[in-house]
Order: C-alpha cells, then structure tokens, then sequence
C-alpha cells in the first residue's frame, strides 16, 4: 500500500518557508493589505459554505442520536479535558503558551471535507458524517470561544467576547446565513464546482498561514521553540490523537455502534479543522506575536491526522 503526502501538507511547509524568508510582506506595515484580504476571503469561505450545506442532508441525520453525541461529544469536551489534565504540570511562561496552543486545538471542531471523504472511503455512515462534521462547524462558533475564554486573558491579548462575537457574526455567521438563503439559486452550482471552491478555501487558509508565520519570524517569536521542543510538540498531537481514537472505539463499542457507525465516529471525533482554527485564531489572537505558534500544534495535529487516518481508511476500505 502506498502512501501519499497530502499536496495541501506540502503546500503549507512552503508557505512556512517564505514566511521565513519573506516576513516583511506579512507585517502590519507591509504594503499589501493581507489582513483585509484575508477577511473577506474568510467572510467568502463561510458563504460557500452555506451554500454547499444541504438541509435534507442535515435532516435526515438527525435520527441517530448517540452517533452524534459520541462524535461532537468527543470533539468539544473529551479532546479539552484530556488537554486539561496536563495543565497542573506547567512550569514556566514558554510551557503556557504551548500548553494553551494545543488546548486551542482541542477546543476546536471538526472538519468537513476530509471527515466525509475519509469515512466515504473507509466504507463508514457517510449521512452521518456529513451531519456531523456539518453541525460541529456551526456548534464551534459558540464553544471554541467560551473554552479559550477560561485563560486567554492569560495571554498578551485583550480578550472581549462582545467583540469576539461581533467578528464571528460579521465574518462567519452572516455569510453562513446569507449563503443558506441563497441555496435554492446557487446551491446546485456550489456543489457543482466544489473543488475549485475548496482550492478557494485553501488559498485563504494559507495566506491566513502566511501572515501568522511571517509576523512570528519577523517578531523573532521562534526563538524560544528548539527542535527538541518540535519533536515534544509531534510526539503531542501523535499521542493526543492516538488517545482519542481510541477511547472514541471504546465507547462506540459500549454504546453497541453497528460497523459503519464506530468508522464515522472515530474518523469524525478526532479530526481538527484547519480551516476554523486559521479563521479563529485570527479573530480570537488577533495580532499576538506569538501566534505563528499558537498554530503550531494545530498544523501538525492536521498533518498528522491525515496520515494516519489516509493509512486506516485504506485499511477499512480493503478488509
């Protein structure tokens, strides 16, 4: 069986690298007005994705209840209280913002496209995945920013949920909503050319990238993260996931999940979206100096479960 390196996972290494090599043009001074850019690219990936939101879809997945409590379940509250648990070991500044880099990507929700195509070729529930991963964007809109509000105000940030929500309406909501009106006019055409929107999506998420690493570098933010501390930070995600997946097995096993439902479960319930953690990070960090790092552990943790869930759905789709 061969294995193939994600193209969107190469794409963003290269962004890294000109974000290392090109800062200037990702700073607040620079020239080109990438913060404008990117939100209203931003505001144009949530309207396509109302757009492409099928509500019959969404309604007939509805009738299979604990599926859809063991997946958002394990998304929204197993995934930050496992990140939780190690919180009491921290020992300095530099740990703490590590530690809450990754309880960002705990308390973050699922991915849509990759959960679906995934549980698609693994042979799963794919009405049921494409509910949940659905509904988990929608539900991420109101946890991930209660869940960061616990200790972001530990941060260099200024954190304000009147002006948090202001944005996510603005940016995310409005458009959602606007794109679910104008479904019945354009919803044939988005699904249509689904793949170039996705490329769209894409784009954004890694100008987004850009923008995060190149402030970093420029700001000298990396200095404190050693290889060593990469490493700690793979062997992280690794073990964060390798956790989930099966805990999320067990309990799919206890709740007597036929086949298809244990693969939606697990394939849905451990993936990360990229793009909400890009778009949230924006909106809920703002400017921080450090937040090339606070994504950190979200790109690997995607890299990462691409990967592995590539290898198992391979596996599935074989047996």
């Amino acid at each position: 069986m061969s294995i193939k390196i994600d193209k969107f996972v190469l794409s963003i290494i290269v962004i890294i690298i000109m974000a290392y090599f090109f800062p200037e043009w990702g700073i607040e001074r620079s020239a080109i007005p990438l913060d404008t850019i990117s939100a209203i690219g931003i505001s144009f990936i949530f309207f396509f994705y109302g757009l492409k939101l099928s509500p019959t879809q969404l309604k007939a997945g509805l009738k299979n209840w604990k599926l859809h409590v063991l997946v958002q379940g394990s998304t929204f509250l197993l995934f930050p209280l496992l990140v939780l648990l190690m919180r009491p070991f921290l020992q300095n500044e530099a740990q703490e913002t590590i530690w809450l880099a990754f309880f960002f990507l705990a308390a973050l929700p699922s991915t849509v496209s990759s959960s679906v195509v995934m549980v698609s070729m693994a042979k799963g529930n794919i009405p049921a995945a494409i509910f949940n991963a659905s509904i988990s964007g929608i539900i991420g809109i109101l946890i991930t920013p209660l869940w960061m509000g616990l200790f972001i105000d530990n941060t260099q940030t200024d954190f304000d949920f009147t002006d948090i929500y202001l944005k996510l309406i603005i940016q995310i909501i409005v458009p959602v909503i606007v794109g679910l009106f104008l479904q019945r006019y354009w919803g044939g055409f988005a699904r249509k050319h689904s793949s170039k929107l996705t490329l769209f999506d894409k784009s954004i998420i890694l100008l987004i990238i850009y923008k995060s690493f190149a402030a970093s570098f420029y700001n000298d933010m990396f200095s404190v993260v050693s290889l060593i501390d990469l490493l700690f930070l793979f062997a992280g995600v690794l073990v964060l996931f390798v956790v989930v997946y099966t805990l999320i097995g067990v309990l799919a096993k206890a709740l007597r999940l036929n086949t298809k439902d244990q693969i939606t479960a697990q394939f849905c319930g451990t993936k990360k979206s990229l793009v909400h953690g890009t778009v949230f990070s924006k909106i809920l960090f703002g400017n921080m100096a450090t937040l090339g790092i606070m994504l950190l552990p979200l790109m690997l943790f995607h890299a990462t479960q691409i990967l592995i869930i590539s290898v198992l759905a391979s596996k599935k789709a074989n047996d």
